[in-house]
């Protein structure tokens, strides 16, 4: 099926794990893609060529989400190649880093994502989406634990999250929709890895409890859903894997 002949999406964090899924994902259906990342350019380079297998147009724009002036310039590359974009995927996060400053994880997940949205604004016309992707360690931060280690990303990534939602009405004046997708633990990608550092044994014991977890592939399934379901209303919340813990 073709459901995205022609369309373009934008997709941060792109160059591995989630965000490359999705991106061939879209090709696959028809869609040109822009591939931001911040510094895997190697990796971002093998997921353009895949898009391109598809057939599609691929743009790859490296872009630290935390630099203003970088992201500045791939919107005016993007308004260069494309002149619009229909999608908007907000998927590049972070916050365990060890080389980065206290106050990274709000940068990046609060300040950066709305950031990335105001300036993507001009180029998304009337029927477009902004997909904001977190964890249900963030979504439902302030209601059910979360791990130690986790806390600053989860902490940052909510508040993310409800300042998006706070630009719901005035993005249904452009006629625009906001959709949240938010995970479990997903297998196999960096995050559970690095918060198992400080907790041995994290994913096995979370795995149990739930009974399985999210693949790559199924995550990226239900964005890529979420991007094309004509039915959901904007601040509508997609959840993939289990919410109880």
């Amino acid at each position: 099926m073709n459901n995205f002949q022609g369309k373009v999406a934008l997709i941060t964090g792109a160059s591995r794990g989630i965000g490359a899924s999705v991106a061939q994902m879209l090709a696959a259906q028809g869609a040109d893609i822009v591939i931001n990342y911040r510094s895997k350019s190697s990796r971002a380079e093998e997921v353009a060529n895949a898009v391109r297998g598809y057939g599609r147009n691929a743009l790859v724009v490296q872009a630290d989400m935390t630099n203003e002036s970088q992201m500045q310039e791939m919107i005016k590359r993007i308004e260069e190649q494309f002149g619009r974009l229909d999608f908007l995927i907000l998927n590049a996060s972070g916050g365990l880093e060890k080389d980065k400053t206290a106050d990274y994880a709000m940068r990046l997940n609060l300040t950066a994502q709305l950031l990335a949205m105001n300036l993507s604004l001009p180029l998304i016309g009337v029927g477009g989406r902004i997909i904001f992707i977190t964890s249900h360690l963030a979504h439902f931060y302030g209601q059910q634990p979360v791990y130690t280690a986790y806390e600053p990303v989860a902490q940052s990534k909510k508040a993310g999250e409800e300042a998006l939602r706070a630009q719901i009405p005035q993005l249904a004046t452009k006629g625009i929709k906001l959709v949240v997708v938010s995970g479990d633990l997903i297998e196999g990608t960096i995050t559970p890895k690095l918060m198992q550092r400080n907790s041995p044994g994290l994913i096995d014991s979370r795995r149990q409890q739930a009974g399985s977890l999210p693949t790559v592939e199924e995550f990226a399934r239900a964005i890529v859903n979420a991007t094309a379901d004509p039915q959901l209303e904007s601040g509508a919340t997609i959840f993939v894997g289990s919410t109880d813990w």
